[in-house]
């Protein structure tokens, strides 16, 4: 009975170690997909990403114009460009330190909630999150202010998006998901928000 009780423990944990991996794995591909789409149809109104950190953990932010408004209620009419802000916050429900990461989608001419506040969770259980930004020339940046470029330079060329999530089975090894967007607007000559 032990011999058979084990056998069945130990793939009862498997089965459940796969279906949290498969779930990790849906969230990251939903989560990145999201800020493909929203960075893509970046604006050259304003563009703010800061390096920062949570207990040690990279927790960036990113504040930007985008003319990709998720319309959630059907009696609002699509009212153009939106406020984008990505934010980290600690996940206070959980003791294994992970992060929260939400997105915040407010129209350009509404109020703004507060810094911090509102928008909805884009993904939880989180280790990370970090931002790397590229200019035309390839110069790598931590962080990124709009305020502070010129013309055409004031989006970068490139952003790079990493997203560390917490590995159950393993601490020491967090599951890693990136991707890198080019943003149209950042080339000169482009009018519009569509990729090539």
């Amino acid at each position: 009975m032990s011999v058979i009780f084990t056998a069945y423990t130990g793939t009862f944990r498997n089965i459940e170690e796969t279906e949290s991996k498969g779930d990790v794995y849906e969230m990251a591909r939903i989560a990145l997909e999201r800020m493909k789409e929203d960075l893509e149809s970046a604006t050259r109104s304003e563009f703010v990403g800061e390096d920062a950190e949570i207990d040690g953990s990279s927790a960036d932010t990113l504040d930007f114009v985008s003319r990709a408004h998720i319309v959630l209620d059907e009696e609002d009419e699509d009212t153009g460009p939106a406020k984008i802000v990505y934010y980290v916050k600690k996940n206070d429900n959980e003791e294994d330190g992970s992060l929260v990461f939400y997105r915040s989608d407010t129209p350009e001419f509404e109020e703004r909630p507060e810094e911090g506040t509102g928008g909805l969770v884009i993904c939880d259980g989180l280790s990370s999150v970090d931002f790397t930004y590229y200019d035309d020339k390839g110069d790598v940046f931590d962080a990124w202010d709009s305020a502070d470029k010129s013309g055409e330079e004031k989006l970068p060329k490139m952003v790079s998006i990493v997203l560390g999530f917490i590995n159950k089975s393993n601490p020491d090894a967090p599951l890693k998901f990136m991707t890198s967007v080019e943003l149209p607007m950042s080339m000169p000559g482009e009018k519009s928000g569509k990729s090539s």
